[in-house]
């Protein structure tokens, strides 16, 4: 049994969330109650997260040496020597192939496409990308952005230049703040990482604060944009700003204040507040897409 539990380590499950940015598309574009679209958009889903944990195999298989030497990351199935090198390529090929059945056999090619690229700027990530400062962290930003290209090709819901922008800004913050957390480890000796000697701690601090200003200000356009008018019947989207605004804030404080960002994945299930404020964005934005409507669906046209 702990092997097993070895290898869903190995999988990380707990990661999956970042694959929700594939349910996007099939939101904002006013396709919550399209049956087909929405079983379409769970079959992405669910090939994208066997994908994205062969992309962690990979990445451990690569790392594990320096993953040794990381207070944290030591822990890992591979880095501690709980499963062998080989169990791990052998899971690898599970994995990425259980994912290429699901996309053949019941996704469109477009969805094929997309994850390929993934898979693709992956591996690059892994060999030689990560080690590249402000590189890695748009390498990064790009794979949410496939993310949300996956969810469009599989549904079939074209995909806005806003929230194509938007999801790439969110990913380079986070992705920034991720670096903060590695210049603190690398502070105390606990970290190697080479893309680090291209930040410091006031440059990635200051970047942060700069992205987050973008993101207020570009997702505020966003909102009152005529374009998004038309295409939403609302006006009111501004009223979910608040929450967009109160969400960044909290997530600064918690890498600037408390110093505790780490892993986003961490944050976010460990951080209530953040929790409250995310749920409370979705309701805002389902309320104002679809309760004005009788809870149906508009036929507006356009995409997400």
């Amino acid at each position: 049994m702990s092997r097993w539990k070895d290898f869903v380590r190995l999988a990380r499950p707990s990661q999956y969330f970042k694959n929700g940015f594939v349910w996007l598309p099939v939101f904002f574009g006013h396709r919550l109650w399209d049956g087909a679209a929405l079983a379409l958009t769970l079959y992405a889903f669910v090939a994208f997260c066997l994908a994205a944990s062969g992309v962690y195999v990979l990445n451990d298989l690569m790392d594990r040496e320096e993953d040794r030497r990381h207070p944290v990351k030591r822990r890992r199935p591979l880095a501690s020597g709980a499963l062998g090198a080989g169990e791990a390529v052998v899971f690898l090929i599970v994995l990425l192939g259980s994912a290429g059945f699901i996309s053949l056999a019941l996704l469109p090619w477009g969805f094929l496409a997309v994850l390929g690229a993934y898979l693709a700027l992956n591996a690059a990530y892994s060999l030689f990308l990560k080690h590249l400062a402000l590189v890695d962290v748009t390498a990064i930003s790009l794979g949410f952005v496939l993310r949300v290209f996956a969810g469009g090709a599989a549904s079939g819901v074209p995909i806005s230049h806003w929230i194509v922008t938007m999801t790439f800004l969110l990913a380079l913050f986070l992705a920034l703040a991720k670096r903060r957390d590695d210049l603190l480890l690398a502070a105390q000796g606990k970290s190697a990482r080479r893309s680090l000697d291209g930040y410091n701690l006031e440059f990635v601090s200051t970047t942060m604060a700069v992205m987050a200003a973008v993101i207020i200000v570009s997702y505020l356009l966003y909102t009152v944009s005529p374009e998004t008018i038309r295409r939403h019947g609302t006006d009111q989207l501004y009223l979910t700003g608040f929450w967009v605004i109160l969400g960044l804030l909290r997530y600064l404080q918690i890498t600037l204040v408390l110093e505790q960002t780490g892993s986003p994945t961490r944050v976010l299930i460990s951080d209530r507040f953040l929790q409250a404020v995310i749920f409370l964005w979705l309701l805002t934005f389902f309320l104002l897409l679809y309760g004005g409507h009788g809870l149906l669906p508009l036929r507006l046209p356009g995409g997400s």
